[in-house]
């Protein structure tokens, strides 16, 4: 779970920390206060799109960071860890995002520097951010599918991976195919061209590596006189009369004629007389190094001229000799499939159709998958519309196309095209939820996905950004007692203007803003039961309060604490229970 979130410098917000707790944590306060920029900045550590907007006004940088504390070492995010590079010590992971107003992004996942792509995939396994904007993604046919895939999602995943596997395969297979199927005209201009490359790359003779060679060789006749002075000058100080050699020699022999006198000095005469011989036949080397070098200043315009001719090449083939002689192999093949076009088109039709069977099995083993998932899900979500007083609903998820074959069109989720199905009136025939669910409806379906996916994707904190608004009264309060139910399954942090939903807290923040020398501030305040009774008053009657509301938010809270430990207790002694608040009034 998320345990403890600070923001510095992050739009009205000059610095905060947040100390969090399990269960269900409610945020509330007036519009404006700075609830939404608080999930704003997790949704950020969950790798997020940054914009320099978030940088508050007059700083430079933003900074947001959150730890995160893993009760199982099985969480999917040591595996992720591991892949990375990334050491997850005493099962905790703090995520870090920096911005900048130069519009740079700095993201950290336990000191260690990385890319948003992989803060992004440690975050989704931390985090699971729900807002009013991504109930509209009910509304669209296309994503049904990925939430779907949610559902048993490991087991998703790794099918989808060996579809994906052929499918790539398949599609460049048919994308090779229709480029050696072009127009004569097209392929006789390619062929010219190849044919011309060709002729260029086997009249340069290139070998391997030559032009490091060649660098190394140009560098040596270009250094030509210190090369040769150097060696001279290190020649001189070893051999001759009172030289290097000498001295050693001296050395040598006085600690030979005392050697039988002492066990020590005999091994340092040995180690002294094995780096003298050394030292004398480096000497000997360096003489006759000396005698073999030859300043050749034609060689050295062979030379140059042979790099230019090369640096000429890789303009046009490659960044090195290497580079050119793969290429030159490359364009040798393609010039004998496009000569033999024919039998090159038989044999990629046939891989093709080899192909198309693997990723249609892998389609249909997603399929049959899929198929199981959607069994189990109906199921569950009907269950979960009655809690949310849609008792009347259907629900139903469609596969199409119903009879696939291998003719059957492929894409990157394989055959099946899902949509779901709803009716919320006894009588009437399942439509898609676009045309049917209202705003309060599609709120309640996708709390319901939420808490059954929350189930099945282990995320450590599950996030709530107005998933209420548009609904009040009775199923407001069966809204309140699912965001619960979830909260007992994964850390919830909820944003909400109802009163039924922050009398369920756990942890009731309120987020007020206030001005100080002339600047905004938000400020997290944490109530004690009494002031959250204060706060469910004020979230009853708006600007007045009163006596009457007071009582009210006291009963409210009351009986939601009843609830809690009625829910608590018999979850205790089952692994499943439904009792709403309502039975207890």
């Amino acid at each position: 779970m998320l345990t403890e979130l600070s923001i510095r410098n992050f739009a009205i917000i000059d610095q905060i920390r947040i100390t969090l707790k399990e269960g269900l944590t409610v945020l509330s306060g007036e519009t404006g206060a700075g609830k939404s920029i608080i999930i704003d900045a997790i949704q950020l550590l969950a790798g997020g799109r940054a914009s320099v907007d978030f940088v508050r006004h007059g700083e430079s940088k933003a900074e947001i960071e959150g730890l995160f504390f893993l009760d199982s070492k099985e969480h999917p995010i040591f595996e992720i860890g591991k892949h990375y590079g990334v050491e997850i010590q005493d099962n905790e992971v703090v995520l870090q995002r920096v911005i900048t107003t130069s519009g740079k992004s700095i993201c950290r996942v336990n000191g260690k520097l990385v890319t948003l792509a992989i803060l992004k995939e440690f975050g989704r396994t931390l985090i699971d951010i729900h807002s009013q904007h991504e109930t509209q993604s009910l509304m669209i046919p296309e994503n049904h599918i990925e939430l779907l895939d949610l559902y048993h999602r490991e087991e998703m995943e790794n099918a989808k991976a060996e579809y994906l596997t052929h499918f790539h395969k398949l599609q460049s297979l048919k994308h090779r195919f229709t480029e050696l199927n072009e127009n004569e005209k097209e392929m006789a201009q390619r062929l010219d061209l190849l044919e011309f490359q060709l002729n260029e790359l086997e009249k340069a003779n290139l070998v391997p590596n030559e032009d490091i060679e060649l660098e190394q060789e140009r560098n040596q006749l270009v250094n030509f006189e210190k090369i040769y002075k150097g060696v001279l000058d290190a020649y001189n100080a070893l051999y001759g009369e009172q030289k290097g050699l000498e001295w050693l020699s001296i050395a040598q022999k006085s600690l030979e004629d005392i050697s039988n006198y002492d066990k020590q000095i005999s091994e340092k005469s040995e180690s002294l007389s094995n780096h003298f011989y050394m030292v004398e036949d480096l000497t000997f080397e360096l003489s006759n190094f000396l005698e073999s070098l030859e300043y050749d200043p034609n060689r050295l315009n062979e030379v140059e001229a042979r790099l230019s001719e090369l640096s000429r090449l890789k303009k046009k083939y490659g960044s090195t000799v290497s580079e050119m002689i793969d290429y030159m192999g490359a364009i040798e093949e393609e010039i004998e499939q496009i000569r033999n076009k024919d039998s090159h088109l038989q044999k990629l039709a046939f891989e093709i159709e080899e192909v198309s069977e693997d990723a249609f099995l892998e389609a249909k083993q997603l399929h049959d998958l899929r198929k199981k998932a959607a069994k189990e899900l109906i199921k569950e979500v009907q269950e979960e519309l009655k809690d949310l007083y849609l008792e009347k609903a259907s629900f139903s998820i469609d596969f199409s196309p119903e009879h696939p074959d291998q003719t059957t069109l492929l894409h990157k989720n394989g055959f099946d095209q899902i949509r779901f199905l709803i009716s919320t009136n006894k009588g009437e025939p399942l439509k898609e939820i676009s045309k049917v669910a209202s705003g309060g409806e599609l709120s309640r379906i996708m709390l319901v996905l939420k808490k059954l996916f929350a189930k099945h994707q282990g995320v450590t904190s599950v996030i709530f950004d107005e998933v209420d608004t548009g609904v009040s009264g009775r199923v407001a309060q069966a809204i309140a007692e699912k965001i619960f139910e979830i909260s007992n399954q994964s850390q919830v942090l909820c944003i909400t203007h109802l009163p039924q939903v922050a009398a369920m807290a756990d942890t009731h923040l309120l987020i007020e803003k206030h001005e100080m020398k002339n600047r905004t501030r938000t400020q997290v305040i944490d109530l004690d039961e009494e002031e959250q009774i204060n706060e469910l008053t004020r979230m009853i009657t708006g600007t007045k309060v009163t006596d009457t509301a007071r009582e009210h938010a006291k009963e409210l809270h009351d009986l939601a604490q009843t609830f809690k430990k009625i829910f608590l207790s018999i979850r205790y002694k089952s692994k499943s229970c439904s009792v709403r608040l309502s039975y207890l009034i």
